[in-house]
Parts: C-alpha cells; sequence; structure tokens
C-alpha cells in the first residue's frame, strides 16, 4: 500500500485478499492497516496520570504513618531495646521488625525483633515474660538456660525459651565475627519483655 491511498482502501484491500470477512475482523484488519501505513493513535493519558496521582498519594499517606507505627512498635519493645553495659556489651542492638495483637488469642501478642551481636558480644542474665523462639541468621550464638548445659547455635538453628526461664547465657561465639538472630516473643499484651536477672 502506497502512502498516497485514501484512509480506508488499505481495509478493502484486505478485505479482498482474505474475502468476506465479518465486522469485527474488518475492524481488527483496519487497525492493523492504519498502524501499517503509518497513521498512528494516541492513547488516553487520563489513566496514566491518575495511576502516577494514586501512587503518590500512597507514597505520601504511607510516608505520614511509617514513623507513628515504628514509634509504636519501639515503644512496645523498649526493654529489649536498652543498649548499655548494664545489658550487655556495647557492640550490641535490638532492633524492633513488627509488633501485632493475635486476634485468634485475646490479651496476647507476637513481637518479632532482630539482635546483633558484635564480636565477643553478650546479653547479661535476663527472663523474658512470655514465649521466645530464636532463629540465628548470622554467625554462632552460645546459649544456656538455667539447669541446662551450655550449646551453641548456628546459622538456619533456632533454639526455645519457655516463659519465665532464666537465660543464663546469650552471647556470641567468636571474638572476630559478628552475629545475629531474629527473636519472636508471645507474650501477654502490655508485658514487659526482658527483665534483667541481678
Amino acid at each position: 500500500m502506497s502512502d498516497d491511498e485514501p484512509a480506508g482502501t488499505g481495509s478493502l484491500a484486505l478485505q479482498a485478499s482474505y474475502g468476506n470477512i465479518g465486522f469485527n475482523d474488518k475492524i481488527i484488519g483496519e487497525t492493523a492497516m492504519s498502524v501499517m501505513s503509518g497513521s498512528q493513535q494516541r492513547a488516553d493519558p487520563r489513566p496514566f496520570c491518575l495511576a502516577i496521582i494514586a501512587g503518590l498519594a500512597c507514597a505520601m499517606v504511607i510516608g505520614k504513618t511509617l514513623p507513628s507505627t515504628m514509634d509504636a512498635i519501639s515503644a512496645i519493645v523498649e526493654p529489649l531495646c536498652a543498649n548499655n553495659a548494664a545489658a550487655g556489651s556495647t557492640l550490641d542492638t535490638v532492633e524492633p521488625i513488627s509488633s501485632h495483637a493475635l486476634p485468634n488469642v485475646p490479651g496476647k501478642r507476637v513481637t518479632i525483633v532482630r539482635v546483633f551481636y558484635g564480636p565477643g558480644g553478650f546479653t547479661r542474665a535476663h527472663r523474658h515474660a512470655g514465649s521466645v523462639t530464636a532463629y540465628i541468621t548470622k554467625g554462632e550464638i552460645r546459649s544456656q538456660l538455667a539447669g541446662g548445659p551450655v550449646e551453641t547455635f548456628g546459622v538456619g538453628q533456632s533454639f526455645f525459651e519457655p516463659p519465665g526461664a532464666t537465660h543464663l547465657v546469650s552471647a556470641n561465639a567468636s571474638n572476630t565475627e559478628p552475629a545475629e538472630l531474629i527473636a519472636v516473643f508471645v507474650a501477654d499484651e502490655g508485658a514487659q519483655l526482658t527483665t534483667f536477672v541481678e
């Protein structure tokens, strides 16, 4: 088809070459021919602009609510986040990940934190108000509950602390490499999660 053919001529040639075609096929043929003839139809930009505006609005809402959500989580796990020499070594930190009320267990809350131990890092003897499961994500952790042996756990391993058990040893097994674990607490709503043993 040449550029100087009248509009629609290509669709007649297409129809002639394929015989008797239906109405929808004719429309598809005309659309294909108009694209092939170089004329371009522009898409309506409004849906794209609305998607951008909606995305920006969502980002603004998240940006405004995220700090208050993180403040609430931090307040809940504050007893865990004390980072001073009395609690353990100075290179250790506790980072809150999330905390949620358990709708199927009224009065209970699950709280998840990441515990970083620097080389030689430790937490002094303590106990927890609820059940704790720890999962090691980096390095090796030495752990001992009262009445039990000292055990060393590596990446991918976990240990459990029943409510009220005294955790005598919680330490990085290495003096040269960092270690890290994820701790999952299930405790009463509003309970102080960690209490240091004097």
